[in-house]
């Protein structure tokens, strides 16, 4: 393989490959938890298909088939922009194995490039699996020709490359001003909160702009806003001309773009590569210190205490398991702020619904942020190969984990409560019911502590070379992210018509022992766990 970016790739995908550990290794147990995480990637592809399937035969119900291919580009692009986001410090710079690849004869952008195919590659499944999902829905109502099929799967290799490409360069660039820095964790940190932050609210504002008459609140609408988003976005415009006219221009720009800007942006990357890397992994030593007292803790306690130390230093675990708190304490202050009458007319599009038929969603409300994400799905992974000090430590497993779920009981419960209590003051919420939701709440933090350590512990990954592979594409955050999502969904809608007819602190009640009842027998199942691994 004379190609070296094609060498260099081809490397690190069998070096990583699980396919032939499952072929080699004669481990049964690691054979086993092969075989469960491809049926539960299997499963989460299939709910993808099935939610991306569906929206798309609800818009050829309604007559908008035609908007399906500019929104199939649109989703793909705006998915693998954020994944990529996250994901491009930990792929393209501070990896475990930057020292060996830079002593081989290859240059910077090469190296680089390498590793972006690899992200690439990785993300691919998923972006495929809307593809093919709103294909068949396409297929099923628009009736396109047989060339329309081929092209129309060639062409989604191609989609996710740009939005890629910006996100990495946005990360590269993030990199380049954090890397003159002390802090440089912490800048990146900042910067990478403030990104999303920014887009987080930017929904809400042009969700607002379309509500105040400046854009008809139609179908028909809908259709025209995507079509609108394509003359901005013109790679979702080329992708819908090529699979509806298959114009021939509209292909090969989608595809020669890509290629283009890949070289442009590796070309400017590699200039910078080396210098970037060893900034961001070098620290400063101050000179001024002063030497104080160790402090006695307990094991549990000091575990903690060491995870909070591993989060911060780390700007991809800050970014993914501090976000949702950090959104959860801003929507508190800004419904105190703003008041929720506002802000559940912004999010309802101005539908007469009042505000206090909401109250008993206020909890699951304030969990669907904080839930997103628990530590305990990826601390025990994060071990990684110094996983064999664990084991060496003179404390059991029970401990271990009872530290590392106490530490995210101590991160999200504190957030939990201030959000709560900020909601429930702007909506009038009495004391009693107040108190009943910061109860359910707790519960809720108990639960996704535990739930999440059963999955961390029994999907546990410690040969990863990159933790992306266990914070963000790991089996363990895939089983508890999804399923846990849409249950938070459903509950929220429940408990909103069971509060027509209900008392609200009942439910709250009923609700909380459901949900301390889950969390022991996920707390149980841990403990279980901790005695065979």
């Amino acid at each position: 393989m004379k190609n070296k970016n094609l060498l260099l790739f081809r490397t690190l995908l069998l070096s990583t490959s699980r396919r032939n550990t499952y072929r080699y290794s004669r481990d049964k147990k690691k054979r086993g938890k092969i075989v469960g995480s491809a049926v539960a990637s299997v499963l989460l592809y299939a709910m993808l298909m099935a939610y991306c399937g569906l929206m798309c035969f609800g818009y050829g119900l309604i007559g908008l088939i035609d908007s399906v291919p500019v929104l199939c580009a649109l989703t793909i692009a705006a998915i693998a922009f954020f994944m990529t986001v996250f994901k491009t410090n930990g792929y393209l710079f501070q990896f475990k194995e930057y020292d060996m690849l830079m002593s081989l004869p290859f240059k910077a952008k090469t190296v680089a490039a390498s590793r972006f195919l690899y992200m690439y590659v990785k993300s691919l499944p998923w972006y495929l699996s809307i593809s093919a999902s709103m294909l068949i829905g396409y297929g099923y109502y628009a009736r396109p020709e047989t060339a329309v099929y081929p092209v129309w799967l060639i062409l989604s290799l191609f989609l996710p490359l740009i939005p890629m490409l910006g996100a990495a360069f946005v990360g590269f660039l993030i990199a380049r001003i954090s890397a003159g820095f002390r802090k440089t964790n912490l800048l990146q940190t900042v910067i990478t909160f403030l990104f999303v932050l920014f887009f987080f609210f930017l929904r809400f504002f042009l969700q607002d702009m379309f509500a105040n008459g400046k854009a008809e609140q139609t179908l028909e609408a809908a259709s025209a806003m995507t079509e609108s988003a394509a003359d901005v976005y013109l790679p979702a415009r080329w992708f819908s001309d090529a699979v509806r006219k298959l114009d021939p221009v509209s292909i090969l720009l989608t595809a020669g773009v890509s290629a283009v800007l890949f070289a442009v942006i590796f070309h400017i990357v590699g200039r910078s590569y080396r210098s970037i890397n060893s900034a961001l992994k070098s620290h400063a030593a101050s000179k001024r210190f002063t030497l104080r007292a160790q402090k006695k803790r307990s094991p549990a306690a000091a575990i903690a205490f060491k995870e909070f130390r591993r989060m911060t230093g780390s700007t991809l675990y800050m970014t993914n398991g501090a976000m949702g708190e950090v959104l959860a304490a801003l929507v508190g202050v800004i419904t105190l702020a703003v008041g929720s009458d506002k802000i559940v007319a912004l999010v309802t599009g101005g539908a007469p619904l009042e505000a206090h038929i909401l109250r008993p969603a206020i909890p699951f409300i304030v969990y669907f942020f904080i839930g997103m994400f628990a530590t305990t799905v990826c601390s025990p992974s994060l071990e990684g190969k110094n996983y064999w000090i664990v084991q060496s430590l003179p404390i059991d497993k029970r401990t271990l984990y009872r530290g590392k779920m106490l530490f995210n009981m101590l991160l999200s419960v504190p957030f939990m409560a201030f959000s709560t209590l900020c909601l429930c003051f702007s909506g009038g919420v009495p004391l009693l019911e107040t108190a009943s939701y910061l109860l359910l709440g707790f519960a809720l933090c108990a639960f996704s502590t535990a739930w999440g350590c059963v999955c961390g512990v029994r999907h546990m990954r410690v040969d990863w070379e990159n933790e992306v592979e266990v914070i963000k594409q790991g089996p363990a955050v895939m089983i508890y992210l999804l399923p846990n999502m849409f249950v938070v969904m459903i509950l929220t809608v429940l408990v909103v018509f069971l509060g027509m007819a209900l008392d609200h602190v009942h439910i709250a009640l009923g609700f909380t022992a459901a949900a301390a009842l889950f969390a022991a027998l996920s707390y149980r199942r841990v403990m279980k766990l901790a005695d065979r691994t």
